[in-house]
């Protein structure tokens, strides 16, 4: 009997030491409108850091196949504290790369690409879908 209950404790604990704490923006979130589509972003860790691969895409409220499916708009973020990361971000519409910072509150993600170092930059609301 004391030999099984140790065993049950050694796997439970084992068991308890794989499961790893998910980032909090971890997960599927869906884009603002740009230029008329709006997308859905799977983020996940790529390495030690995270990156953001377009997931779905649409147009007029109804689904369409992208010739950028399953291409990375935002990569190698990496957290800086505080529900704060920076990285980069890619523009599908006019095909450019930017300093990319993301701020998370909740279930909504501020999304900013930024030139001049982070001086200037345009931002975005993405709401979490799951």
């Amino acid at each position: 009997m004391k030999k099984t209950l140790t065993l049950a404790l050694v796997a439970l604990t084992l068991s308890a030491g794989i499961a790893v704490a998910q980032d909090p923006i971890e997960g599927v979130w869906q884009t603002q409108p740009d230029d008329g589509a709006f997308a859905h972003i799977t983020l996940a860790p790529c390495g030690d850091k995270f990156c953001g691969l377009i997931s779905k895409s649409f147009r007029d409220g109804k689904e369409f196949k992208s010739a950028n499916h399953n291409k990375k708009l935002v990569y190698d973020m990496v957290p800086q504290g505080g529900n704060k990361y920076e990285g980069k971000v890619w523009r599908p519409s006019n095909n450019k790369v930017y300093l990319g910072k993301m701020s998370l509150s909740g279930n909504v993600l501020t999304m900013r690409g930024c030139v001049a170092g982070g001086l200037i930059c345009s931002k975005q609301t993405w709401s979490r879908v799951k």
